[in-house]
Formats: C-alpha cells, sequence, structure tokens
C-alpha cells in the first residue's frame, strides 16, 4: 500500500467478526476517547495511547480459540494482548471512530527478547510481527501499539510514540543505546481482515520456523 493513496474503500471502515468496530463495547471506549476531539489525526493519537498503556503487552499467546484471541472486543475485555490482537483493537477502535484501518504485517529482529523466548524459539527473528494502518490526512500511516509504558519502563525500552502524523514503528535501539529492534522485511499491507483461523496457523508455523502460506487476507 503506498502512503499517499485516494481515500480507501468502505470495506476500510466495515466490522468484521475479529475487527469487530461494530461490538457496544468498542463503540463506547472509542466514544470516550474522541469525543470533544477535533480531527481523525487527534483522535487516533488518543486510541493509540489507549492500546499501547491501557492494554498490557504479552508476548505469550493466550490459550483460547483463535476467534476469541484476535477478536478487538476480547483485548479490551482482557486488557492484554501480544503485537497483532492490540493492532486489531486499534483499528476496530478506529473504524468505529470512522477512521479507516488495516493491519500491516512484517518480520522483526528482537535484539532484547527474552532468554526463555530465545530458547522456545531458537532464534531472536520474529515473523509475522503485527502492526496497525490508518488512514489520517490523505495518507496511511503505521501505527505500533504493541509495548506499553510500564514494560518499556521496568525493561528500559523506549516506547513507540505516536503524533498522528508519522509512522510509528518500534524503536531501533534501547534506553541505552543498545540495539533493541531490527525490521528484516515487510510481509504485508493494507489487510482489511483476517480468518483467525489461519492466521494462527500461519503463526504456529512462523514460531517454529516453519514456511508458512500467505494467510487469506
Amino acid at each position: 500500500m503506498n502512503a499517499d493513496t485516494p481515500r480507501p474503500s468502505e470495506a476500510y471502515l466495515r466490522p468484521t467478526p475479529v475487527i469487530d468496530s461494530n461490538h457496544p463495547s468498542v463503540q463506547a471506549k472509542s466514544w470516550e476517547l474522541t469525543r470533544g476531539v477535533s480531527g481523525a489525526a487527534r483522535q487516533a493519537v488518543n486510541l493509540f495511547y489507549f492500546v499501547r498503556d491501557e492494554v498490557r503487552y504479552n508476548f505469550y499467546p493466550p490459550p483460547l480459540p483463535p476467534e476469541e484471541m484476535f477478536r478487538a472486543s476480547h483485548t479490551l475485555e482482557v486488557r492484554e494482548g501480544f503485537c497483532i490482537p492490540k493492532a486489531i483493537l486499534l483499528i476496530a477502535l478506529a473504524r468505529a471512530a470512522g477512521v479507516p484501518g488495516a493491519l500491516g504485517f512484517a518480520d522483526i529482529r528482537n535484539h532484547r527478547l527474552s532468554e526463555k523466548a530465545r530458547m522456545i524459539m531458537g532464534t531472536t527473528e520474529i515473523r509475522l510481527h503485527g502492526y496497525a494502518e490508518l488512514y489520517l490526512d490523505g495518507r496511511w500511516v503505521k501505527v505500533t501499539p504493541a509495548f506499553d509504558r510500564h514494560m518499556c519502563e521496568e525493561n528500559r525500552l523506549v516506547p513507540v510514540e505516536f503524533d498522528g502524523k508519522s509512522d510509528a514503528m518500534l524503536p531501533a535501539r534501547d534506553a541505552d543505546g543498545a540495539p533493541h529492534i531490527e525490521y528484516l522485511r515487510e510481509r504485508y499491507h493494507g489487510v482489511r481482515d483476517v480468518h483467525p483461523q489461519k492466521l494462527a496457523e500461519a503463526l504456529m508455523k512462523a514460531f517454529e520456523g516453519r514456511d508458512f502460506e500467505p494467510f487469506e487476507l
């Protein structure tokens, strides 16, 4: 998806079973965070900081059915999730506010990955890292709400900041200047919706270092 594009189709505003922007709790939270705030960019900033800091980051997926694990309203309820559920929640809140949203996926290397995660995965490379794409002021902006401020402060990481205009991606260095996140390759842009079971299967293969077929976009 190019940065500067015509306004996207209505599909990027519609609710889906996973991006359930029509769920009462999602709509209520979106309205609470954007009421009295003029302009989509400023509204998006409010939504971003809520998802970044009020939904705790947890690297390990919970033992739930995929359709529940990825559903925005579920993540809003439990206030916890890894990168993809948090990105989906941000997109759902944005769509509820009338801001087109999509998913993006990239492969990254996390130089600060915990020893436990490194032992499980056998690598510091994380495939299918998910982030949000929001359509603001005539262009798509990449937004990563994954790591909450509390986690960053505890681990001396640099939190992602978002001004509603520029891409907000994970920093290359931590608070001490050591290497942190390295973006290796982009996988997908402009994902309007995901099939939860296919996404879960692709993630499992990626987690185990196996090849995976592109899941339904």
